[in-house]
């Protein structure tokens, strides 16, 4: 089943992702403990091979084979981030495009139970078997490239027995002779029988049934996609590029990162630590980086992290059936809603959510912008059209931008403004200048209104 721990990681909390560490399903070290032991052993028969077994002579003739050998474990040689780095991101897109592509019912089964009408029998008939034949085109197309879907329908007889498909249907099926995958059939009797409906007026215009098609044929590009994501693979070669890149990187790591004497003086050899702690991380980095794109390259098996195909499919013959049958005109009774008298009214909260109602609703990141009354001037050009009208507005500078921005939007409050052209400070009014005589600094906002 699909691992899935949203729910730890919804907060970000000390130590958070530090508790998943502690996983095994669906963790890194289910995926590479069986490669990281064939490491180690490996490692540890080379080391007793040299320490034990070998003569002095011997011994120095495997010091400058691990010494050579060491010198392409650089990076630089064998570009294992590179193509790894690149090999998973392509996979990773490939995986969740698939995902994306995996034909969910929903939008289909409500234009279904939207525009195929009719209370009785037969309309309910039209209905069903309509999403009956979207949901067996699903299981169909599933069942050719997961291997959890060909294990629970081995057969078509699994398929007619499991309600999807009835035996007629299964002749019909079977009598059509092609090559090619044919999960495309159901589809094709989807739209007959809609065109049937619309005949029967069942389907009450062109325009519903045209809704019905244009529905029927993205559920149909859904499953063709992912036939195709199954059909065409990531290239072979990068495959194999990537794999012999990191197996033999750690080839050479099994014998240029063995210690060596230090008493011989070989440069970066001064330790004898016996167990290499650096290059053990080194290769669960680079095998598990491996393994992810791995694990994520086909994700239609059997892994812990694959596609829950068998449940979807459960759900969406579920979910459908419910739509278009027992859903079909089943509605509650039309009433006021509780706020129907009033017209500002408030959600209540919970305790626990309860300090949310303090906070302010966020209307900007300029709402609270502060700014001084010099940069309020708005600088007019001396050949603009329409006639001035100067509008003063008495404001000392010690009031702020916000006494100025209110009295102004009382002035636009007070008639129709064709036309918001300048708001300057305008110091060529001598009477206005002589009035202010008892404030230390004035304003004026000069709206200018465009003679109609």
């Amino acid at each position: 089943m699909t691992i899935s721990y949203t729910l730890k990681v919804a907060d970000a909390r000390f130590c958070g992702f530090s508790k998943l560490l502690f996983r095994w399903k669906g963790s890194i070290y289910k995926l590479v403990y069986k490669e990281l032991l064939v490491f180690c052993g490996v490692y540890l028969f080379f080391s007793l091979f040299y320490r034990l077994m070998l003569t002095t002579r011997q011994q120095d003739m495997f010091e400058r084979v691990a010494l050579y050998c060491d010198q392409f474990t650089n990076t630089n040689f064998i570009p294992v981030l590179f193509v790894l780095g690149f090999y998973v991101t392509l996979a990773f897109n490939r995986w969740w495009g698939q995902y994306t592509s995996f034909p969910l019912p929903d939008n289909l089964m409500m234009v279904v139970s939207g525009n195929v009408h009719g209370v009785d029998e037969r309309g309910r008939l039209l209905r069903r078997t309509l999403m009956r034949y979207a949901n067996l085109s699903s299981v169909l197309i599933l069942r050719s490239i997961s291997t959890r879907v060909l294990k629970r329908f081995p057969t078509l007889e699994h398929i007619v027995e499991a309600g999807f498909m009835t035996t007629h249907e299964l002749k019909l099926f079977e009598s059509l002779h092609s090559d090619f995958n044919k999960y495309w059939m159901p589809l094709t009797w989807f739209s007959n029988l809609a065109s049937i409906a619309r005949k029967e007026g069942r389907v009450r215009d062109d325009i519903a049934l045209r809704l019905l098609m244009d529905e029927l044929n993205k559920y149909r590009a859904k499953c063709s996609l992912l036939f195709h994501y199954d059909w065409i693979s990531i290239p072979l070669v990068y495959t194999q590029v990537v794999t012999i890149a990191v197996y033999s990187f750690f080839a050479f790591c099994v014998i240029g990162r063995q210690f060596l004497n230090p008493e011989k003086g070989y440069r970066n050899h001064n330790m004898d630590l016996y167990v290499p702690v650096f290059t053990l991380m080194q290769f669960f980095f680079y095998a598990g980086w491996l393994k992810v794109g791995e694990l994520i390259i086909n994700p239609f098996g059997e892994d812990d992290d694959d596609f829950e195909t068998n449940q979807l499919i459960d759900r969406n013959i579920e979910v459908s059936m419910l739509a278009v049958d027992d859903m079909y005109q089943n509605l509650a009774p039309i009433v006021k809603d509780k706020h129907w008298a009033q017209r500002h009214f408030s959600i209540p909260y919970t305790l626990s959510t309860a300090a949310e109602t303090l906070r302010p609703a966020f209307k900007g990141s300029t709402f609270d912008m502060r700014m001084s009354v010099e940069d309020l001037e708005i600088h007019q050009p001396g050949d603009s059209p329409g006639k001035k009208q100067y509008l003063p507005l008495r404001a000392s500078l010690g009031d702020g931008p916000d006494s100025l921005l209110q009295r102004g939007k009382g002035i636009l409050r007070g008639g129709s403004l064709p036309s918001l052209v300048d708001v300057s400070a305008h110091p060529n009014e001598e009477d206005e200048v002589t009035n202010a005589t008892n404030h230390k600094e004035q304003t004026f906002i000069n709206v200018v209104v465009e003679q109609i």
